[in-house]
């Protein structure tokens, strides 16, 4: 069909060719946290409209390049922090030893079909879900969302408060031998629950890794975790292996969460 030459002949949109430009300035003449000049003065340089000034702005501050502050300016980002996320490090399933972990909520409630397809539950099955927000350094880096068949956790105490019924679906996984887990990681884009929990508008790019644990020869659990693209890179050890799937390999379970 001749896609190539097609493609090749597609003239490159003057806010990227500006966006290739703004950042070799950025790599060579500026530093982190240091505040880029205003839109007039940067229009004048590189002789462009303002229109074009700010799609070019908007998508490498939607790449973690740049950061707005309200009444300070366009500021240079710093470098993408590296989240550890293999189980050494950050404990099972989650249960991060350096960076904290934040009970958002625990609900428990009948499994919708794509989720009991994922967990191996016939669909209405009892799971519980445990919300929870990774901070690092301060900062809402990542939010989880665990599923946990009912099944798996029969002596699992009543509590009505969300935060000690969450807080005890933990512990007692923890106390579970884990014999085999697998990951996969996509990219994705952060939907409004996600966004704001991240403090990032919707539509926000992140990558969402799901994890699989199994325990006694079952799978056990689910955690569908989702990282702010901007500003982290996964990092998963010598020991973390990871399967990069195709989206529509794993978009059930977290459509499901």
């Amino acid at each position: 069909m001749g896609t190539t030459g097609e493609l090749s002949t597609v003239p490159e949109p003057k806010y990227w060719h500006l966006r290739t430009v703004l950042l070799r300035a950025i790599e060579t003449e500026f530093t982190t946290g240091q505040i880029l000049p205003n839109e007039r003065e940067l229009s004048a340089r590189f002789g462009v409209a303002r229109a074009t000034l700010r799609q070019a702005l908007d998508q490498l501050e939607l790449e973690g390049r740049l950061v707005r502050r309200r009444g300070i300016g366009t500021l240079i980002a710093a470098p993408r922090v590296g989240v550890p996320v293999n189980r050494h490090e950050e404990g099972w399933p989650g249960t991060a030893r350096s960076q904290a972990w934040r009970i958002v909520d625990c609900t428990t409630a009948p499994a919708a079909p794509q989720l009991a397809k994922a967990l191996g539950v016939a669909e209405g099955a009892t799971v519980h879900t445990v919300r929870r927000v990774r901070m690092v350094q301060g900062q809402n880096m990542a939010t989880e969302s665990l599923h946990v068949p009912a099944a798996v956790l029969p002596h699992l105490p009543g509590f009505r408060a969300e935060s000690d019924r969450a807080r005890s679906v933990l512990r007692q996984l923890e106390r579970l031998d884990v014999d085999g887990e697998s990951r996969s990681v996509e990219l994705g884009v952060a939907e409004a629950g996600e966004a704001a929990l991240l403090e990032r508008p919707p539509g926000s790019p992140v990558l969402v890794m799901t994890t699989q644990y199994a325990a006694a020869g079952r799978l056990v659990a689910i955690a569908v975790s989702t990282y702010r693209a901007d500003t982290c890179k996964l990092t998963f050890g010598e020991t973390g292996l990871v399967e990069v799937t195709p989206v529509a390999a794993s978009s059930e379970v977290r459509s499901a969460s």
